[in-house]
């Protein structure tokens, strides 16, 4: 059915609560892959109460539900098995931030682009804390595979920067066999990162790891490379999702300084040379 962007546009999202302590904290940063070595201060710091610090990428958690909601929004009629996430941005607003909070999320449909061959919609959300203070700002970028040809807006053409030559900084992860299933704990409980006969469904040999999962890990790698792991010094970042990641395989982050607040990075699988990020751009706090 095709997309109706004036009836999408202005139905409004309502509002979604959501808390979070210093376990929802260290649960999301061993589901990033956080806490290896155990023994390491600058990993412990994210791992453990004692002196705790919040993960800057921990910022996409409280508004994730948000993203469910455009399945059956007004405007949206789509089936839910041809949405693709394709692009993040995030944004810290505050700092330092806190280790637990009461939040509110106020989402809202952003743009709807026709893309011929399907619609791009962008979701943005704040996430404030109880006092009404920002702690974030994210855009989720969804692509609804077959749902072009409305004859909408194409949108914007950007042009991401892209690193040259020998990357400044490369950081290798080695994810965990069971990191889809630590990660899933802090909210996406889709069945695609857990369950052998749901990912054959959906072609997948065996269950892959969540795309905001390998989002954690490059946000860590540019945060050990360039912030000396304070997450004071972290800013924003956008990544586009370019291919899956198979639990226990290794991310390799390359990234690339362009200047004093930017930092360009990519991220691939050493075990299958594919690059599961691109168009990254990262922005410190200078």
């Amino acid at each position: 059915m095709p997309i109706d962007v004036e009836k999408a546009m202005a139905a409004p999202i309502a509002p979604l609560d959501y808390e979070y302590d210093q376990d929802k904290a260290i649960l999301y940063a061993l589901g990033v892959g956080a806490g290896d070595p155990p023994t390491d201060p600058n990993e412990l710091k994210f791992a453990f109460e004692n002196g705790l610090k919040l993960l800057p990428t921990f910022g996409v958690i409280p508004p994730f539900p948000a993203l469910m909601k455009i399945i059956g929004h007004p405007g949206l009629k789509f089936n839910p098995m041809m949405l693709l996430h394709g692009e993040q941005y995030l944004e810290v607003r505050k700092t330092p931030l806190p280790t637990r909070a009461k939040t509110v999320n106020r989402p809202g449909i952003k743009a709807i682009y026709d893309k011929g061959k399907g619609a791009t919609i962008l979701l943005e959300c704040t996430t404030e804390n109880d006092k009404g203070e920002e702690l974030f700002y994210n855009v989720f970028t969804v692509f609804l595979r077959g749902e072009g040809g409305f004859g909408g807006d194409p949108g914007p053409k950007v042009e991401i920067p892209q690193g040259e030559g020998d990357p400044d900084a490369v950081v290798e992860y080695k994810t965990l066999p069971q990191q889809a299933l630590l990660y899933r704990l802090s909210g996406d409980k889709n069945p695609l990162h857990a369950d052998p006969n749901f990912a054959k469904m959906a072609q997948f040999e065996k269950p892959i790891l969540h795309g905001l999962a390998s989002f954690g890990f490059a946000g860590r790698a540019a945060l050990k490379a360039f912030c000396g792991n304070d997450p004071a010094k972290f800013k924003s970042i956008s990544v586009r999702f370019a291919s899956h990641v198979f639990p226990g395989e290794t991310i390799v982050v390359e990234m690339w300084k362009q200047d004093e607040e930017t930092v360009l990075l990519k991220a691939k699988t050493a075990e299958r040379g594919l690059d599961v990020i691109t168009n990254g751009v990262v922005k410190l706090n200078v």
